[in-house]
């Protein structure tokens, strides 16, 4: 009996329902497995059907086809290959689980089910499946694999049990979405998995986009030691072998050179183009439109969707009104240009003098007011998706997290579109970007090298430019003080008080849990866009729209 053992790994990047084309990536990691030369080859949580499923699951049809994609991939494991871990339903009686399924000499050798089901934040699991036992080991060609799924590792239940009865080694395979800091975490977590059985652990990733989420592998494995002996690629595709060996009763792995860690700047970006790419790609949409106002947030936003998908899928629209300054003409275009992205003018000035006209009655003897300023955008989007529905590309929208938290976006005006790559992102965040990606170009993506936004466009003071000389701040607290403010209220879920104790004054941050309090409707109505923190709009975070509760204000 052989001591060794060689385990491929397989960061791909499944498609949500697309059973036939995920069980084609899994063949086409099989056949780089076999070329390497492993026994086994391992793949992320549910990657027979795409993760996170949601009510998929619930459909007979969807579990039937991926059930009958997971025997035909079993049948061709007779060939003497690698065998094949995947993830799947798995229905037994009334029961169904988020199943893990071993494939080897033509048959399916063992099942197993997730036993711990994660119901906080992103997750709602128990919804759709039943929680399994814990699992045992499974044997495989003279090995036992302690073989566990994403959330059975976080907690000490399972892999203990595995242990105990015989595992030789700890492997997770996962569907875990990005979150800043999230990829140093999980290695810090799994840390007491091995302190606790002695046993070496290895961390599988999927990569993708997925509606909200983003999933950026970063695939690892600790050896009994607690060292890192594998670190695998961020936000990369890629099949990677290592190779175990059995020292006293354990499996240890051999080391592999490890990359340089990511910085988080360049992990916040590359989550943002990973997940526009995949939104509009996975959707087949052609390319997106956007708004671009020589302001900071649709340079930026221009400048991910051209990395994302190329400059020429990216059409952007200067939508110019009698308060667009001339600086804000030249900044577009200066960005459009470094960009190389297709560029064009459309003014507003007829769509306001039409509503003007129109309103004129109903609004007889009212003064202009914040009425006139959301006309003008809305217009812009109406104008965008006028030019979204000719021409098929996606409208793109630009508002960030400050903005969305605080209300100040116009519904059915610049909230409108399909995706938003701001919006887990604080200006502050936003400012740290362009900067970033000013001096840097990330590898492997599709835009242009160099620059991207003329420096002006970051250091001017932001406007939305609705009314002679307006300023953000004539509304706003300085950003970097709202930020502050909102992310003790939104990510800490801190009171009025204990910001104030913190040093805040208390008159700003009473103003701005209000202002908070009354843009859940807005937030509601906004499209998807990337999660980045720990507490995003939406998935995360869900609060009623009709809300009584004033506790926080004392």
């Amino acid at each position: 009996m052989s001591d060794t053992l060689r385990i491929a790994l397989a960061q791909i990047n499944p498609h949500v329902g697309d059973v036939r084309g995920n069980a084609d990536k899994i063949r086409k990691a099989r056949v780089e497995a076999a070329r390497l030369g492993a026994d086994l080859l391992i793949t992320p949580e549910f990657s027979i059907g795409g993760y996170p499923v949601e009510d998929l699951v619930l459909k007979p049809a969807f579990n039937a086809d991926a059930l009958a994609e997971i025997e035909k991939l079993a049948t061709e494991t007779a060939d003497g290959g690698p065998g094949v871990v995947l993830g799947g339903p798995w229905l037994e009686g009334e029961k169904r689980y988020n199943g893990l399924f071993v494939l080897d000499g033509g048959k399916v050798l063992a099942r197993r089910a997730k036993h711990e089901l994660p119901n906080y934040g992103v997750f709602d699991e128990k919804r759709v499946f039943d929680a399994g036992p814990a699992p045992g080991p499974i044997a495989f060609r003279g090995f036992r694999l302690g073989l566990m799924i994403c959330e059975d590792w976080w907690y000490p239940t399972v892999s203990e049990t595995l242990a105990e009865s015989g595992a030789e080694v700890l492997i997770s395979i996962n569907g875990s979405p990005f979150e800043v800091g999230k990829p140093e975490r999980r290695v810090d977590l799994a840390v007491p998995r091995v302190v606790e059985t002695g046993l070496g652990f290895v961390f599988l990733g999927q990569i993708g986009g997925q509606d909200e989420l983003v999933f950026e592998g970063g695939s690892f494995i600790l050896n009994p030691d607690r060292r890192l002996a594998l670190q695998m690629p961020l936000f990369v595709e890629a099949v990677t072998l290592t190779e175990w060996r059995r020292e006293g009763g354990k499996l240890v792995c051999a080391p592999q050179p490890l990359p340089a860690p990511m910085p988080q700047l360049e992990q916040i970006y590359r989550a943002m183009v990973l997940g526009l790419a995949d939104y509009v790609n996975k959707n087949r949409f052609p390319g997106v439109v956007l708004g671009l106002s020589g302001g900071i947030d649709s340079a930026i936003s221009a400048a991910v969707a051209a990395d994302a998908l190329g400059p020429d899928r990216v059409r952007c629209v200067m939508m110019p009104s009698p308060y667009t300054s001339q600086e804000s003409l030249e900044d577009a275009a200066g960005c459009a240009e470094l960009l190389g992205i297709r560029y064009e003018t459309i003014n507003i000035g007829p769509a306001m003098q039409a509503f003007g006209a129109m309103l004129a009655p109903a609004f007889a003897n009212r003064q202009a007011d914040i009425t006139e300023e959301n006309i003008q955008s809305r217009a812009r989007g109406l104008t965008l998706m006028a030019l979204s529905n000719k021409f098929g590309d996606m409208v793109l929208t630009t508002g960030n997290k400050s903005e969305m938290s605080v209300g100040y976006a116009t519904l059915y005006g610049d909230m409108c579109g399909g995706y938003s790559v701001l919006k887990d992102l604080y200006k502050t965040t936003v400012f740290e970007l362009c900067r970033w990606r000013n001096a840097h170009v990330p590898a492997g993506l599709l835009g242009p090298q160099g620059g991207v936004m003329p420096e002006r466009v970051i250091t001017k003071p932001p406007s939305a430019e609705l009314k002679p000389d307006q300023k953000d701040q004539d509304t706003l607290p300085p950003y970097d003080v709202l930020d502050a403010i909102l992310e003790g209220l939104v990510e800490g879920e801190r009171s009025v008080d204990a910001r104030v104790a913190e040093g805040q004054d208390r008159a700003t941050v009473v103003r701005v849990w209000k202002m908070l309090d009354r843009a859940e409707y807005k937030r509601r109505q906004a499209p998807p866009g990337v999660k980045i923190g720990s507490r995003a709009f939406g998935r995360d975070r869900r609060y009623p729209i009709t809300n009584g509760y004033t506790g926080l204000v004392r």
